[in-house]
C-alpha cells in the first residue's frame, strides 16, 4: 500500500500539530494503522497504532496522553494529534498499513515517505 504522510513542520516546544496519512490508490479502512518515527542516528521506533475498527489503540509511552491517534475511513485517512510537543519527538514521522500485532512489533508491509516534525525548545 502506498502511503502519504503529510502535516509536519517547525515547531516550538509545547506547540500542537496534526499529521495525516493517506493513499490515493487504495481503501485504508481493512487494515490496521499505524505511526512511527525515526531521529537521526536511530532506529525506526513504534508510536501508535489503531485497529481497522478503531476500537483498539496502543501508543508508546513515550508518547502516551500528549499523541492520539484516529482514523476516518470516510476520508481514507489516518491521522495523528501530537501535543505538548518536546524537542525530543524531533523525527521524520512514518504511517504504515498491516497487522495491529506486526505493527505494534515495528513490523509493516512497506514504508511510505516520511514527514519532518522539528521541535525547537
Amino acid at each position: 500500500v502506498q502511503l502519504q504522510a503529510s502535516g509536519g513542520g517547525l515547531m516550538q516546544a509545547g506547540d500542537s500539530l496534526r499529521l495525516s496519512c493517506t493513499s490515493s490508490e487504495r481503501t485504508l479502512r481493512s487494515f490496521a494503522m499505524g505511526w512511527f518515527r525515526q531521529s537521526p542516528g536511530n532506529e525506526r521506533e513504534f508510536v501508535a497504532a489503531i485497529s481497522w475498527t478503531g476500537y483498539t489503540i496502543t501508543y508508546a509511552d513515550s508518547v502516551k496522553g500528549r499523541f492520539t491517534i484516529s482514523r476516518d475511513n470516510a476520508k481514507n485517512t489516518v491521522y495523528l494529534q501530537l501535543n505538548s510537543l518536546k524537542p525530543e519527538d524531533t523525527a521524520v514521522y512514518y504511517c504504515a498499513a498491516g497487522a495491529f500485532e506486526r505493527l505494534l512489533n515495528n513490523q509493516a508491509p512497506s514504508w511510505g515517505q516520511g514527514t519532518q516534525v522539528t521541535v525547537s525548545s
